[in-house]
């Protein structure tokens, strides 16, 4: 299909010919494009597009979007964007909580491209630092959880409780013959936890009800079952709040030992700053905690990306979802760090999964574990000292004036009793630019945090003393209390009681004593992130996962404080620029996608999986078709999305795929046959997971509409279609996007995502609602908007790029793909291609073949990569014993050379192990990747030379990386689970340890002595 096209972005526009790397020719550069093209055999990008992408999708022109702006113009657009949003300090709480980010952290991980463009590390042996750092991140966890093993992260603390209430119920092991079962929830955790819980649960009809434990775990229980008809239920788990909603803190000994006796799992949700104080939930009993380490540097960023986290008791770490860091041993002995367990994952499981969770949180950790580190125990305890101090402040303030604090005991928030006058007090504080709660016209709730000076304590004592003259109460001391109550000193009420108070130890590994200088932090940070390779080093070329350019400018205003600095459940009145940077994206992507509405809240694209299912089911309940309850999901599916089907509630039936990849059509309208009255809908990835564009695809959309069926387009692959089709127009129902992929969020090693869900209209009633509210559909995440921190970045990338722009990169995916896969087809087949021969914006090289003749596996060449300085694509997925290589338009031509020659480079090894010229077991395949210790060692034995293992191609010389570790033996580490720093002597903080930091050569080699 020839269409009319307005003129072409070229490098001329700026930022359109900066985000694309091959060259087209304008303004006297010279022309990528042309040589990719000339090798192809196609006299235009047009005629190329016309050959790949069938015409029954095509669009017929732009994109509906403003033309693109300069990056001056779209950093002055969102300065003035974020001015709409008013600051003031927030005091909301509810889980959300200002911080200090140190600026050695936040300029040497949060703003760092060696960070934020990482890649998840499914390739341990190239990312032993954020690993090692994730590590640091679980061994927090633990020691002030007191439990043994944590994750490496979750997504926020409600979807967090609402795993452990599925960890529960599956760890209890039922019987089917067993009698009904119920897990209970604490009425005082956050209101955003229950009602994502609540939501979950009702998805997969798993039955829990919500008691009110403050008059005992027995009374709380026996009324919450008798209100929901449910006398005489086994409570198979306790998910109980140590800091309430209300801000009261509770000595949960007696309920967590009464839940235990009644034969119970339990779940503590918790605070890591206040576990410098309070007792451990481990050493309370507790089998499971959960909570948000938002406040441990990371800021509040409107209410996330946020990381949260779980750690479990011995038993049943292997049902943890979520990824888990262990410690392993490489090829030499020497001491390294993996994914463990990583059989849980879900792209394995698939229907059999216990959890979707696909992105995590992984850069929002590492600025937690190494604010721990840069803190240590006693910088933290410091911290939580002097919030409890300024807590107690608040309320002797309060009592001064006569009003009525409500708890004696509470950590950072106190609960007012103001008949009436909740509206008039947050009213007055919000004009001395303090923001509070009110969760009803008779309280008001002050959170304070690491932020709270005496200046604000003095505020709000202004503020009690005239409410309490509104309201009638006794004549206070107003603001006259004294600084030394003002700041919280010896002349303060409250405390923590003794039996509330943690009596074990915690952070002892050295890597917590050391770095208390800013220089030390920054060569730590450095260390680290020197092992690992990112996109600011070589091109990564990760099949379905599009690792594109993270443009600076898009990163930069994601650290300004108007975004930065947002309570989540501030007034709406005080967000208006984020009101209008949501809208204006969500519309954008609206416009993109040719859905009718977009919602940004669910913050993976799992959960965005997860919401558009939700929005299925919803659908056919309101329409009396509530017994649609099965899902068809293609064989070659992301695994993720069966996973997100059965925790909608669904049941999955799979479609097999024909020989070229496509949907068996034949097979569909089989099991269409079978099932048509009970399908709510079929999960197709387009193009293809095997990154072709299906032709069918509209006759695939048709077959299941006609069933009563609804259509989901996962949006995995959208950096081939923005542009040049929609999936709302050719068929789709319901999508997800991978802001973290199409849109440029970075991956941050492993999270944050965005996963923003478009409906049709028909469905758009059914969008995840406002966790905070009564009515509406079932929230997937805590925020509102999810991960509204980090929108501005798709924002600014679809206003840089332009109608025109977006259409352009994605047309140079699909070039830069083909001209890849050509090159590289003689020496590894490419397994499937559309018409002509063509492919989309990835291909998948068949390894098979040769690993048949020679023994040399996937993972072998992926290893090999390595040492050429390259992160390796995507291994065996979708199909075993395959890479699905991924160029993205905004590698260059030079880039995409250098990764031809080292694929070419390593075919030529591979036909020397054919020849028998080495064994395959002592090759340099096998052997790889080759640390600098093993290049140099005096037993080199290899039978290859030195220079060949290190230097396999000349122009490594000028910029050689080198892999920290040797090829990491994973049985090992499953087999031998250590997940957490050592433990090793407890060291004062500012003195110099007596040994060295941990690192992938210091910390003691692992044993099932102390695995």
């Amino acid at each position: 299909m020839i269409s009319s096209h307005p003129p072409r972005a070229t490098a001329d526009d700026v930022f359109v010919g900066r985000h694309i790397g091959p060259r087209d020719g304008s303004a006297g550069s010279r022309d990528d494009v042309a040589v990719m093209l000339d090798h192809l055999g196609y006299p235009s990008v047009d005629a190329l597009i016309d050959a790949a992408v069938p015409a029954s999708i095509r669009l017929d022109g732009p994109l509906d979007l403003p033309a693109a702006r300069t990056e001056a113009e779209v950093l002055a657009d969102l300065r003035a964007i974020a001015a709409k949003n008013q600051m003031r300090t927030q005091m909301i709480g509810l889980g959300y909580y200002d911080t200090i980010t140190p600026a050695v952290i936040r300029r040497g991980v949060l703003e760092n491209p060696a960070w934020y463009t990482a890649y998840t590390p499914y390739q341990p042996e190239i990312s032993q630092g954020r690993l090692e750092a994730l590590l640091n991140f679980q061994t927090v966890v633990c020691d002030l959880t007191g439990l043994d093993v944590a994750n490496a992260s979750l997504l926020d603390e409600a979807t967090a409780v609402a795993e452990a209430v599925a960890l529960m119920w599956r760890a209890a092991k039922r019987p089917a013959t067993a009698g009904p079962g119920v897990v209970v929830l604490d009425a005082d955790l956050f209101p955003q936890s229950l009602s994502v819980t609540l939501g979950r649960a009702d998805a997969i009809g798993l039955p829990v009800v919500v008691a009110d434990l403050s008059g005992g775990f027995a009374a709380g229980v026996s009324a919450a079952l008798a209100a929901a008809g449910q006398e005489g239920a086994d409570v198979v788990g306790l998910v109980v709040a140590q800091l309430g909603a209300s801000g009261q803190a509770r000595d949960l000994a007696p309920i967590v030992a009464e839940a235990k006796a009644a034969g119970a799992f339990v779940t503590v949700a918790t605070d890591l700053l206040a576990l410098t104080l309070l007792a451990a939930p481990g050493d309370l009993g507790a089998d499971v905690a959960v909570g948000s380490a938002q406040r441990f540097g990371v800021p509040l960023f409107y209410g996330g990306p946020h990381a949260a986290f779980m750690s479990v008791r011995k038993g049943i770490e292997r049902m943890l979802p979520g990824r888990l860091v262990g410690v392993s041993v490489d090829a030499d002995g020497d001491v390294a760090y993996r994914l463990a367990l990583q059989t849980r994952e879900q792209h394995i499981r698939r229907e059999k999964a216990t959890s979707n969770i696909c992105t995590a949180q992984a850069l929002l950790a590492i600025v937690a574990s190494m604010y721990a580190v840069y803190h240590g125990p006693a910088g933290l305890k410091a911290i939580a000292e002097r919030t409890h101090t300024r807590a107690t402040a608040v309320a002797a303030a309060a009592r001064a004036a006569g009003l009525t604090v409500e708890h004696t005991t509470f950590f950072d928030t106190v609960r007012l009793v103001v008949p009436g006058g909740s509206a008039a007090i947050v009213a007055a504080a919000d004009a001395a630019g303090i923001n509070l709660y009110a969760p009803d016209a008779d309280h008001v709730q002050i959170a304070c945090d690491e932020t709270t000076t005496p200046f604000h304590v003095e505020q709000l004592a202004q503020i009690f003393s005239a409410a309490a003259g509104n309201l009638g109460s006794p004549a206070g001391r107003g603001s006259g209390i004294g600084d030394e109550v003002a700041a919280g000193g010896p002349g303060s009420p409250d405390s923590l009681p003794h039996s509330y108070r943690r009596t074990s130890t915690y952070l002892e590994h050295p890597i917590f004593h050391t770095h208390r200088s800013e220089t030390q932090m920054l060569r730590y940070l450095r260390t680290l992130s020197d092992k690992d390779l990112a996109l600011d080093r070589t091109m990564i070329p990760l099949g379905s996962c599009t690792m594109k350019l993270n443009a600076a400018v898009q990163m930069e205003p994601i650290s300004w404080p108007e975004f930065a600095g947002l309570h989540p459940f501030a007034p709406r009145s005080q967000a208006q620029g984020y009101a209008e940077l949501i809208t204006t994206l969500e519309a954008n992507l609206a416009e993109i996608t040719g859905y009718a509405a977009v919602s940004v809240q669910p913050n993976a694209g799992s959960q965005g999986e997860f919401a558009g299912l939700l929005a299925i089911a919803g659908y056919h309940r309101s329409r009396g078709e509530a017994g649609r309850d099965i899902c068809l999901i293609p064989a070659s599916a992301h695994g993720t999305n069966a996973a997100s089907a059965a925790m909608a509630g669904m049941r999955v039936v799979v479609i097999a795929t024909a020989g070229d990849g496509e949907i068996l059509l034949e097979d569909l309208r089989a099991k269409l046959d079978q099932h048509g009255p009970q399908v709510a809908a079929i999960m197709i990835t387009y193009p293809s997971t095997h990154g072709v564009y299906e032709e069918g695809v509209r006759q695939v959309c048709d077959l299941v509409h006609g069933v009563g069926g609804q259509v989901y387009i996962d949006g995995a692959n959208l950096n081939a279609l923005v542009g040049l089709a929609k999936p709302g127009q050719f068929g789709g129902d319901v999508s997800h996007l991978n802001l973290h992929k199409t849109f440029c969020i970075p991956h941050g090693g492993g999270g944050p995502g965005v996963g923003p869900v478009g409906v049709a209209a028909h469905l758009a009633a059914f969008l995840p609602g406002d966790p905070l509210a009564t009515d509406g559909a079932a929230p997937v995440s805590a925020a509102p908007f999810g991960s509204a921190g980090i929108l501005p970045i798709p924002y600014a990338y679809v206003s840089l790029m332009g109608p025109d722009g977006l259409r352009r990169a994605t047309e140079i995916a699909v070039v830069s793909a083909n001209y890849l896969a050509s090159r590289l087809g003689d020496a590894f087949p490419v397994l499937y291609t559309g018409p002509g021969g063509l492919v989309a914006h990835e291909c998948i090289l068949d390894l098979r073949p040769l690993t048949a003749v020679t023994g040399v596996t996937a993972e072998d060449v992926a290893k090999r990569l390595m040492d050429y300085g390259f992160h390796a694509p995507t291994l065996s997925f979708p199909v075993p014993g395959t890479l699905m290589v991924e160029p993205t338009e905004s590698e260059d031509l030079a880039e995409i050379h250098r990764f031809i020659d080292a694929m070419l480079a390593i075919r030529a090894e591979i036909d020397e192990v054919a020849a028998g010229t080495w064994e395959l077991a002592s090759s340099p395949l096998r052997q790889a990747p080759h640390t600098a210790a093993a290049v140099v060692s005096d037993a080199w034995d290899k039978p290859y030379f030195r220079e060949l293992a290190a230097y396999p191609l000349p122009s490594l010389r000028a910029g050689k990386y080198w892999p920290p570790v040797r090829r990491i033996d994973g049985a090992y580490g499953d087999r031998n689970l250590v997940c957490s720093c050592p433990p090793i002597e407890a060291y004062a903080d500012d003195v110099a340890p007596a040994s060295p930091t941990p690192s992938a050569t210091t910390i003691p080699s692992v044993s099932k002595d102390n695995a």
